[in-house]
């Protein structure tokens, strides 16, 4: 039992995804059996493929350009006929089909998306409307969804079967899944259907598409088709009819595509001159996440509730998928960093210059001119001190009004207090020194600490003293000079607790680092390095303090030359545990499927290679490793720290995974328990599957 159950743990269906296709046949006009066999071949491919919905072009069983064909009883007759022939042949799959066809009903003929399910045929969807311009005259042939009377009909001798432009469909099994269907100019109308059935529920909207091409229009279609998936928060499959239709007068490209929120997750070689098959995996999770969230969505749906209580539900049970499954789809390893390089720097560009419009508006409405920072050699004091450093500039203030201090103190290796030295004198600033040391001592001495007295106790004290002992530093400096201390700790250490609470490196007037995770401040550090105004010898220190170990330096080890203490032998790989929060807080994601996630990214490790920057690490993580540190992540974030968010200083939100900020993106009691996340976690498996 446990086996099985950690084995459908590496099935993407677990985890809120589904797998679906969208088919390009190629067909013969007026000729419903070929065309349903091409129908039934793909079909048989998309299952093979272990989807679970395809999605098939508009009048794909009898051709789209029949023209006034379409009178022809029989053709008609020919496209019933292959309609039971589908029932047929694909009965043993494990896959809904959503395949187009003209239908004649009630003495009117029907642009229809009929949908079927191991040879029942579920419901029959209503094309709402019919261009009649251009080179499109439907209306010639066909009925709009509006003049339909029946809301069933009887077809290959099912009966009852629901018939309307109205149906959603709801695997019931399935959270989440619940499709519409709608029909090519459907989506280029002001208000598609689409958008009233997301409203309704519906998270995967297919399209049967015929849509011939002309220069240009596949960059206004895949645009038209991903921005109606962003307005509506849903998945939308697009299938579009391609080779064997008619070039009398029009020509096609078989541009299928499918989007998710705005995101291209796939698409189609155009004029490939053969039938094709595209596959994405849809994270319905995601989809149902943001819409709960963005309140807007549902307030507009209570606007139009009178139009969606109108919509039927049509419920269908899957039989489940199963086996190892993993995604498809990409996910990103660093999911506040795109792999793209030019992507990359815009992304860095975007958020550096974030920070220093936010630091500067604060210095000009607060008439101070002089900030105070600490520097301790590490990536966090560095980066904002490069922010601070580009702040002074764009307000045209020199920038020795940066008072800049390195504060050795019991564990500063030789290499951090060297960079932090190089650091300060490159960038220009006033730059200062003071041993903490004969203060911590005295403190020590004060509370009655057995260091004190000469005994090796490297206790929280012994550690907090000294964080505590610069931040009071700074603070004096600054009412002495009338300044403002910038805070340095990011994003990734308030999620973990990774911070000395109050008087120590979690508290300052302003801290730019506040919504930047730590492997988000590695590339931000790279990409000023870049610069083409940023010396070389600024660049070569900037380069080094990227090559030095994470660590806080507040334990002695055995030598000074580097750094004594792993921070990520403690908290965890910061790559990971970015991955974590982005999952934790933008979807708020069970554990599990975090896990899912992480393992489909990490497992490999060739997957994620980034040439562009050598010394980028390139490893993979077990499923054991992902479990250990995505724990302590919970524990940490949901259990121990939300104390030290719920009071942080101002800061600006730089990306869209959020701040922690009581004030902006997530609010939360500091006395709730990890208990439900740690549950769910121990469902990980301690090996991976095979």
């Amino acid at each position: 039992m446990k086996d099985r159950e950690e084995k459908e743990f590496f099935n993407l269906y677990r985890h809120g995804f589904i797998r679906a296709a969208v088919c390009t046949p190629e067909v013969r006009i007026a000729d419903p059996d070929y065309n349903a066999g091409q129908t039934i071949a793909l079909a048989k491919q998309a299952a093979k493929r272990q989807a679970c919905l395809a999605l098939f072009p508009e009048l794909g069983l009898s051709a789209y350009s029949n023209e006034d064909l379409f009178h022809q009883e029989a053709l008609l007759q020919g496209v019933r006929a292959a309609i039971a022939r589908i029932c047929a042949e694909t009965a043993p799959l494990n896959l809904i089909l959503a395949i187009g066809a003209p239908l004649a009903i009630d003495d009117r003929l029907y642009n229809c998306g009929i949908v079927l399910y191991q040879g029942k045929i579920l419901g029959v969807a209503i094309k709402s409307y019919l261009p009649n311009y251009r080179e499109f005259y439907e209306a010639r042939q066909f009925s709009p969804a509006e003049e339909a009377v029946a809301q069933t009909i009887t077809l290959c001798g099912q009966e009852n079967i629901p018939f309307g432009a109205n149906l959603i469909f709801e695997a019931t099994n399935l959270r989440h899944f619940r499709f519409f269907l709608e029909m090519c100019e459907d989506v280029w109308v002001p208000i598609p259907p689409s958008s009233f059935a997301a409203l309704a529920g519906a998270t995967v909207i297919g399209n049967l598409s015929a849509s011939n091409v002309t220069i240009g229009k596949s960059e206004y279609r895949q645009e038209l088709t991903a921005n109606q998936s962003a307005r509506c928060l849903s998945a939308y499959l697009y299938a579009a009819a391609g080779p064997g239709e008619s070039t009398t007068d029009l020509a096609w490209d078989g541009h299928s595509m499918i989007c998710e929120n705005g995101t291209l997750l796939a698409v189609s070689k155009r004029f490939a001159g053969r039938s094709q098959i595209i596959t994405a995996d849809l994270d319905l999770d995601r989809l149902a996440q943001d819409r709960m969230r963005q309140t807007t969505f549902g307030a507009n749906a209570r606007t139009h509730r009178e139009k969606l209580e109108k919509f039927r539900r049509v419920a269908l049970e899957l039989i489940p998928i199963t086996g190892r499954i993993l995604l498809e789809r990409e996910v990103a390893r660093f999911p506040y960093i795109p792999a793209d390089p030019a992507k990359r720097d815009e992304r860095c560009y975007e958020a550096y210059n974030i920070q220093v419009q936010g630091l500067a508006q604060r210095l000009k409405t607060s008439g101070i001119d002089k900030l105070v920072i600490g520097i301790s050699g590490g990536l966090d004091s560095t980066h904002a001190l490069i922010v601070a450093a580009r702040t002074m500039d764009l307000l045209s203030l020199p920038r020795n009004h940066i008072l800049a201090f390195t504060m050795p103190g019991f564990a500063t290796s030789e290499k951090t207090y060297r960079n932090a030295l190089r650091l300060m004198k490159a960038l220009g600033v006033e730059a200062g020194e003071i041993d903490i040391r004969p203060s911590c001592l005295q403190m020590l001495k004060d509370i009655g600490h057995p260091y004190a007295e000469g005994e090796k106790v490297y206790d929280i004290a012994f550690e907090n003293i000294q964080a505590g002992e610069r931040t009071s530093h700074l603070f004096r400096i600054a009412n002495l000079q009338k300044a403002l201390v910038v805070g340095t700790g990011d994003l990734s250490e308030l999620a973990l607790g990774w911070c000395t609470y109050g008087v120590g490196d979690h508290m300052s007037h302003y801290n730019v680092n506040a919504s930047v995770p730590k492997t988000l401040i590695q590339h931000l550090i790279r990409y000023v390095a870049r610069l083409p105004e940023i010396p070389s010898e600024t660049a070569a220190v900037l380069n080094d303090i990227l090559a030095t170990e994470i660590s806080p330096e507040l334990i002695p080890g055995p030598a000074d030359a580097e750094p004594a203490q792993c921070t990520e032998a403690i908290v965890g790989p910061y790559e990971l545990q970015d991955f974590n929060i982005f999952y934790t807080t933008r979807f708020g994601y069970l554990p599990t499927k975090i896990a899912f996630l992480s393992y489909c990214a990490w497992r490999d490790k060739t997957l994620g290679r980034w040439p562009d920057i050598p010394e980028a690490k390139q490893k993979g993580y077990t499923i054991a490793e992902i479990r250990r540190w995505l724990e302590v992540f919970l524990y940490r974030f949901f259990q121990t720290s939300q104390f030290k968010r719920s009071c942080i200083p101002n800061g600006p939100k730089v990306g869209s995974g959020g701040s922690l900020s009581p004030r902006g993106d997530y609010r939360a009691p500091s006395d709730s328990v990890a208990t439900i996340w740690l549950q769910d976690a121990k469902e990980i498996p301690e090996k991976d599957g095979v």
